[in-house]
C-alpha cells in the first residue's frame, strides 16, 4: 500500500489537515497523520501524536510547553520531526510526504523533509513559497507550492490550491512506491549500472563540460551535471558529501567568485570542499572564475558599477574579476585543494575560463589570469595535488574531453588499488 504522511501543526491548521487527509483516502492512498503541535489541543487525532515526536527530539512535550522560548520549542519539533520521518521512511512507511503552513509550519516540516533521501516526494503547501525559498529547499528536492492566501481553512481559493497537492502528492507516492529500483521505497541515486560523475557548469562553459560529459557517458559512467547557481554547487557538495559519485568533474567555479566579491550566486564557503574530505577522485578546473554575478542592472551595488558590466540576461549582470580577486582566488582554492585526502588534479585552461573569457572576448584579460594562475601554482606547491597546464581555453572540446580522460584514469588507479 501506498502511505503519504501529513506532517504539521494540529493545533492550528488542524482543520486543513483532516480535509487533505480525507482526500488523500479518496485519492486511494494510506495517510500517516504527525503532529509537531506545541500549546494547543490537537483538532484531529494523528498517528503519531506530539507527544511521540517531542520524545523522538529527545525531551517530552511537558518542558517545551513550559518553556518562554518558542523558537526553542519549533527547533525541537522540527528535530523531532526529522527522527519520525526518517523512521517511517526506513520502515517502509513513507513513500510520500505532504505538509502545509505558514512560516513556522514550514520552518518544521521542511526540516524533516530535507532530512529524506532524494527521490522521496517532498511537497510543501506554504505562504512563503513566494520568495526566497533557498532556507527551506536548501540543496533538497522539496517541490514548493504556493497557497496564494494564508492556510487558513477551506475557502475558495485555498480548496483549488490543496486539491491539486493532494492528487500531485498521491500521484508522486504512487509511482514511488512501485517504482522498480526498490519496491516500497523507490529508486536510490546510484542504484544503477554506471557509477555517477557530478560536473558543475554554467552557460559560459557549456561546451567544454558538454564535451567532457559525452566523453565520461562514452567511457561508461552517468554524468549529473549541476549548474552553478549557489544551490547547484551546495547541492554537489552535499551529495559528494554523502559518498554517492565515483568522481567529480568541477570544471566551473564562479560560485567561488561570489563568494569572495558578494556576488548574488554564492554556494558558501564550503563550495569545493567535500569531495576532497570524503577522499573522492576529483579533476577541477577554473571556469568562470572571470567573473561575479549580481543581479539587474538597476540592483547592482555602487561599489561595482565602475567595474567592466555585462548584462548576461535581465536577471543577472556580471563583472569581471581583477587581478587582485584572481590572485586571492587562486590562494583560495590551492587551499582547499590541499587538504584534499583523495586523488586531486587540477587543469588549468591557459586561453580563458569562459565564453566572455576567450580570445577576443569582453573579459579576455590575460594578466588577471595570470595572477590566478600564478597564486594557484603557489599555494599548490608541496602539495598532493597536480596542476596539468592545456593551451586551449575552457570551451575547447579538447580540453573537456582531456579532463574527462584525466579524471577516468584518477578513478581506475583507484579502483585497482581497493
Amino acid at each position: 500500500m501506498t502511505n503519504v504522511v501529513l506532517v504539521g501543526t494540529l493545533d492550528t491548521k488542524g482543520v486543513e489537515y483532516g480535509w487533505l487527509r480525507e482526500r488523500l483516502l479518496r485519492a486511494g492512498v494510506d495517510v500517516v497523520v504527525v503532529d509537531t503541535g506545541v500549546m494547543g489541543e490537537p483538532r484531529v487525532p494523528a498517528d503519531v501524536p506530539r507527544e511521540a515526536v517531542a520524545r523522538a527530539a529527545g525531551t517530552e512535550l511537558s518542558e517545551l510547553r513550559s518553556a518562554a522560548d518558542r523558537g526553542a520549542a519549533v527547533t525541537t519539533m522540527a528535530r523531532g520531526a526529522e527522527a519520525t520521518l526518517l523512521r517511517l521512511h526506513a520502515e517502509g512507511r513513507l513513500h510520500g510526504v505532504l505538509a502545509i503552513g505558514g512560516s513556522g509550519g514550514t520552518s518544521i516540516a521542511t526540516r524533516a523533509m530535507r532530512a529524506l533521501p532524494l527521490g522521496v516526494p517532498k511537497l510543501m503547501v506554504s505562504s512563503m513559497a513566494s520568495g526566497d525559498v533557498t532556507p527551506y529547499v536548501g540543496s533538497s528536492d522539496i517541490t514548493m507550492m504556493y497557497s496564494v492566501v494564508d492556510i487558513a481553512g477551506i475557502n475558495s481559493i485555498s480548496a483549488p490550491v490543496l486539491a491539486n497537492a493532494v492528487e500531485a502528492v498521491a500521484a508522486m507516492a504512487k509511482a514511488f512506491a512501485h517504482a522498480s529500483l526498490d519496491p516500497g521505497r523507490g529508486p536510490r541515486l546510484g542504484a544503477g549500472d554506471r557509477p555517477l560523475i557530478a560536473a558543475s557548469m554554467a552557460g559560459v562553459t557549456t561546451v567544454g563540460v558538454d564535451a567532457a560529459r559525452e566523453r565520461l557517458t562514452e567511457l561508461g559512467y552517468e554524468v549529473l551535471v549541476f549548474h552553478v547557481s549557489g544551490s547547484g554547487g551546495r547541492t554537489l557538495e552535499t551529495l559528494a558529501g554523502q559518498g554517492v559519485f565515483a568522481g567529480v568533474l568541477d570544471l566551473t567555479l564562479s560560485e567561488l567568485a561570489d563568494d569572495l566579491c558578494g556576488g548574488i550566486l554564492t554556494a558558501g564557503p564550503d563550495r569545493l570542499s567535500a569531495a576532497g574530505r570524503a577522499g573522492i577522485p576529483q579533476v577541477v578546473s577554473l571556469g568562470a572564475l572571470d567573473m561575479v554575478k549580481f543581479g539587474p542592472m538597476e540592483t547592482m551595488p555602487d561599489r561595482v558599477r565602475h567595474r567592466r558590466v555585462r548584462v548576461h540576461n535581465p536577471s543577472i549582470t556580471v563583472i569581471r574579476t581583477t587581478e587582485d580577486e584572481c590572485a586571492e582566488l587562486g590562494r583560495r582554492v590551492a587551499g582547499k585543494l590541499r587538504a584534499a585526502t583523495g586523488p586531486t588534479a587540477v587543469c588549468v585552461p591557459l586561453r580563458g575560463l569562459s565564453t566572455l573569457g576567450a580570445p577576443g572576448g569582453p573579459y579576455h584579460d590575460p594578466g588577471a589570469d595570470r595572477a590566478l594562475f600564478s597564486a594557484l601554482r603557489d599555494g599548490l606547491r608541496g602539495s598532493a595535488a597536480r596542476l596539468h597546464d592545456y593551451d586551449t581555453h575552457i570551451n575547447d572540446p579538447v580540453f573537456g574531453r582531456a579532463a574527462a580522460d584525466r579524471l577516468h584514469a584518477m578513478i581506475g588507479a583507484v579502483s585497482a588499488a581497493a
